[in-house]
């Protein structure tokens, strides 16, 4: 039964790809070195480039390959919003297929928020985000004894700013792989 709802699902999520008309690239800031200024879009976006780059390898490690989209940790959310974005869907799956391949792989799911909002609420909104982006990685078919979830709410902000363009940085879900 679970072999055929992740049948389903994937086969939904390709269904929905392939009726979509191709957009023009939209300009990205890549923010993963922390050097870059911030764009002046309220909410991070990924690359265009979805898939794993196997071939160009830089590092030997695709996790630190700024080439890979294993590189990309976070998914970002609207405010007061723990749903994941289908721009996001291609960065999860592919980190569910790296954890299928490396079955010794755990991660921790570390959900965040923006400062707005009580202390309690952006706790249960950061675990609700990190919830949502570890279901998704079950129905990939990654085991859910490999994943931990934690929330910080607002205790770690990537960015310091108290602007939309800071509260959208902050809103996020990071995966961090064991070890790190």
């Amino acid at each position: 039964m679970k072999q055929l709802a992740i049948c389903l699902v994937i086969a939904a999520l390709a269904a929905g790809c392939a009726s979509k008309e191709k957009q023009p690239d939209a300009s990205v800031t890549d923010r993963s070195a922390g050097t870059t200024p911030p764009s002046t879009s309220t909410t991070p976006s990924t690359s265009s480039t979805t898939t794993p780059n196997r071939d160009t390898n830089v590092s030997g490690d695709p996790l630190r390959d700024p080439n890979n989209i294993l590189s990309k940790r976070s998914v970002y959310f609207d405010f007061d919003s723990n749903a994941v974005k289908d721009e996001y869907r291609n960065l999860i799956q592919a980190h569910a297929r790296y954890m299928n391949d490396k079955r010794d792989s755990h991660i921790r799911i570390e959900g965040n928020t923006d400062e707005r909002g009580s202390r309690e609420y952006n706790l249960a909104l950061g675990q609700r985000r990190a919830e949502a982006v570890k279901k998704v990685m079950t129905v990939l078919g990654v085991n859910d004894n490999r994943i931990e979830t934690v929330s910080y709410g607002e205790e770690k902000p990537k960015s310091q700013g108290h602007d939309e363009q800071a509260w959208a940085e902050n809103r996020r879900a990071d995966i961090r792989y064991q070890g790190e």
